[in-house]
């Protein structure tokens, strides 16, 4: 880690920990902000996408006569036109092995379907007009016909052998069956157990609901045979190489992705959807570019959802209370379609974050991947990550109460010690650092547990059930991946970091400055950042998965280190000395043991105008270098959650929230802060009032605000942030991620808090979301059954 402090003692004002406010906000705040709906080309035309009404149905003609006829329509396409043109399939590109050991045979998709329907707002043909008014009332004039199916929404019931199948292949829906752990030593551990809890959990399916609705404008050059694509994602270089190498079937260099401001995507956004290849082939067959934005009605369908999980969770412990395993049996809804990494939320990531920060020796993960018809399913804030740490604190509030034993004390019985690192978990992961019982410890004096009584009976005193829940967590972040840290020395003096990460709101400019800032002593006024070029890139795996300061700050920081070497060859010829006797600190190449020196600014202008000769000096300082990828990093922390419950209507209400949180080095607590209070409200959303609907034939009953809720601001308590880091060993940094932990605190410490508010009632279980109508129906059930 560099030395960040000053002559005089103090710290640099933007080095690293510094609470250093976002470069990007003075631009968004005053409405400059760049989004790919902001963006027009000379000559476009628009897209509408004409979407099936029915969830299940066999297609037996598309009538497009009408449409075609309509003023400023310039074409109609179907699914044989793509066909016809020779794109390629859109995939999971995952490669999971079934629990018999055969590999993952995933339904392969077309951009415009052309046999059946699969789900409400399945695309099957496009308009391009004009204008979009043109676009969207000639997109009204064809006509689908569809010889409606019966439709199954529900992985448990799409699983049985007498659902409609969505597809004609071996093994009906069930896409996937996979086992992952020692299933005899499981079994044997639960029969010798003290203690067995079993607890069935939903994993309510949300809708992303992003700021930014999805848009995209695509161009075509049919003198270079390049394809061009403005559009919001998460990472340009990867979306390019999905674009390039599996729909259009050409070489890399032939297609380009351009990258704004994304308002936006919790994962939603990350890989290549049936608009984009509709634009391609529209812009390539009619010479013009041609652009779509969706509107929020069909966001709601046609945008990714998350979770969807079907969960039964069991807990083993011995008479002592340690953990001896736990199961979970679960089916995970895939939807109408194979999204790109569909499957990995509800398998892999349950297996890697189940065990959370306890010294648990046993795992057991059983999911069965479905298809249904409903809109596809892929990652969602924390991915698998915050379901797994929700389903491990459920069990244990049940293990309290059928052991004896109190949560709070099986938690500190359980947690992996200090001096147990490196702990090898039996998820295969191995933990490098952590101090988990001094995070628990810590969050429940920022709470007030103690005081916890008192204000309850207070509560009650106002006709309130009050309630307190914890939320105990560890992901497993990070996954490797190798990451672009390009440095160039710009002719205006300024400095600027290429970088295949990508920032859709969380704000990387401000963090990747600092970084460079106190690595090389370069201004931190005269840093940019370039991220959303997919030509300027030559590595990138995008950002996702609490990544992006493992992965970009560490290629920052090598790359860092490649620009002291040739800047010490300069410098050494510029001072006419030898290299070695050259060292460098706080932004200056200093001859040893003397004050001769020269600032890394005015050498790399010295370079630029070429004021600097001899053999062996770079032509520049600048620096192309790709990061191999470090091991994956744990972020953990403790959060509790109080709320207050009118019996009388169900109404729950968050009053207090406190987190203690491990991110090991934070370059920017301000916005780490944020990032907590985004994934807070996130978890609460979740926990108390998101949920997407289906009804038996398959119509989505949730498909606006008027029936979706999303959490406000007056839905939320002030949310209490601290840390107490403990710097990670696998990267540079020290860093472990923080993007999507709030999801993995909250979700468990606001639903155990219901819990326990309705316990006294009667109310053992309840599941997300903790809607007015469910928790009044808790209420009622109980009050009858006592």
């Amino acid at each position: 880690m560099p030395d960040t402090s000053m002559p005089d003692g103090t710290t640099m004002r933007f080095g690293i920990g510094q609470p250093v406010p976002r470069n990007e906000d003075p631009v968004l705040l005053t409405g400059q902000g760049r989004y790919t709906d902001d963006i027009a080309l000379p000559g476009q035309l628009w897209c509408v996408i004409v979407r099936s009404q029915h969830a299940h149905g066999v297609i037996r003609g598309i009538d497009t006569a009408a449409a075609k006829a309509m003023p400023g329509v310039r074409a109609v396409y179907t699914g044989a036109d793509l066909e016809a043109a020779g794109y390629g399939r859109l995939r999971c590109t995952l490669p999971f092995t079934n629990a018999d050991g055969t590999k993952i045979e995933a339904p392969e998709r077309g951009a415009l379907t052309t046999d059946r329907v699969r789900y409400v707002g399945d695309p099957v043909a496009c308009v391009i007009a004009e204008t979009r008014a043109e676009a969207r009332d000639a997109a009204e004039a064809v006509v689908v016909d569809v010889d409606p199916l019966p439709a199954v929404t529900e992985a448990s019931a799409a699983a049985a052998p007498d659902a409609p199948a969505l597809f004609d292949r071996p093994g009906g829906n069930v896409v996937l069956d996979f086992h992952y752990g020692d299933r005899a030593k499981v079994a044997e551990a639960f029969a010798k157990a003290a203690h067995t809890v079993t607890l069935p959990l939903r994993n309510n399916r949300v809708v992303v609901a992003a700021m930014e609705p999805r848009s995209a404008l695509a161009a075509y050059d049919a003198a270079t045979g390049r394809y061009t694509i403005h559009v919001g994602c998460q990472g340009v270089f990867g979306l390019r190489n999905q674009l390039a190498n599996d729909i259009l079937k050409v070489p890399v260099e032939k297609v380009r992705v351009l990258t704004g401001n994304v308002g936006g995507s919790f994962g939603m956004k990350a890989s290549a959807y049936p608009e984009y290849v509709c634009l391609f082939h529209a812009a390539k067959e009619l010479g013009r570019p041609v652009k779509w934005t969706d509107e929020r009605t069909g966001s709601f369908v046609s945008d990714q959802h998350g979770r969807d999980h079907e969960v039964v969770g069991e807990l083993a412990l011995d008479a002592d209370g340690r953990f001896l395993a736990v199961r979970l049996t679960a089916y995970a809804n895939m939807g109408g379609y194979m999204a790109t990494v569909a499957p990995l939320m509800g398998t892999g990531n349950f297996v890697k974050n189940v065990q959370s920060n306890y010294a648990t020796p046993l795992i057991e993960v059983a999911t069965r991947c479905v298809m249904t018809n409903t809109t596809p399913v892929s990652a969602y804030r924390g991915a698998g990550r915050p379901e797994g740490n929700y389903f491990m604190e459920r069990l244990i509030e049940a293990a309290a109460r059928a052991s004896g034993i109190p949560a709070i004390e099986l938690r500190r019985r359980n947690h992996i010690r200090p001096d147990a690192f490196p702990y090898k978990a039996a998820s295969g992961s191995v933990y490098d650092s952590g101090d988990f019982t001094t995070l628990l410890d810590k969050a429940l004096a920022a709470a007030d547990w103690d005081g916890f009584a008192a204000r309850r009976a207070e509560a009650g005193r106002r006709g309130k059930l009050r309630g307190i829940g914890i939320g105990n967590y560890l992901e497993v972040t990070a996954p490797p991946a190798k990451e672009m840290g390009g440095i160039r020395f710009n002719a205006d003096g300024t400095v600027t970091i290429v970088t295949g990460t990508l920032d859709y709101g969380q704000g990387h400019w401000t963090p990747f400055a600092q970084i460079l800032s106190a690595e090389l002593g370069v201004p931190f006024s005269a840093i940019r950042l370039v991220q959303g070029d997919s030509d300027l890139l030559i590595a990138g795996g995008g950002t996702g998965g609490s990544k992006s300061l493992m992965a970009s700050g560490a290629a920052i920081v090598e790359a860092s280190g490649k620009v002291v070497e040739k800047g010490k060859r300069a410098a050494a010829q510029m001072l006419e000395v030898a290299e070695a006797d050259v060292e460098f600190g706080a932004g200056r190449f200093v001859v040893v043991g003397t004050d001769r020196g020269v600032g890394i600014m005015e050498l790399a202008a010295a370079l630029r105008e070429g004021r600097i000769k001899g053999e062996g000096v770079p032509a520049s300082l600048d620096v192309d270098h790709v990061f191999d990828a470090a091991p994956s990093a744990f972020p953990n922390g403790c959060h509790v959650a109080e709320v207050e419950i009118d019996p009388d209507t169900g109404v729950v209400e968050v009053v207090s929230y406190v987190s203690v949180n491990d991110f090991g080095t934070i370059v920017n607590p301000l916005l780490v802060e944020g990032q907590v209070h985004g994934g807070v409200t996130q978890g609460i959303g979740q926990a108390l009032m998101e949920r997407v609907v289906y009804d038996e034939s398959g119509q989505i009953l949730t498909g606006s605000f008027m029936d979706y809720a999303l959490p406000r601001a007056a839905d939320l308590p002030p949310i209490g942030f601290a840390s107490h880091p403990v710097p990670a060993k696998t990267n540079h940094l020290g860093a472990k991620g923080c993007g999507e932990a709030g999801c993995a605190g909250s979700l468990p410490a606001v639903m155990n808090a219901v819990i326990d508010a309705l316990r006294p009632l009667g109310v053992t279980a309840l599941d997300m979301p903790a809607t007015p109508e469910r928790v009044w129906r808790a209420i009622q059930e109980a009050r009858r059954a006592a």
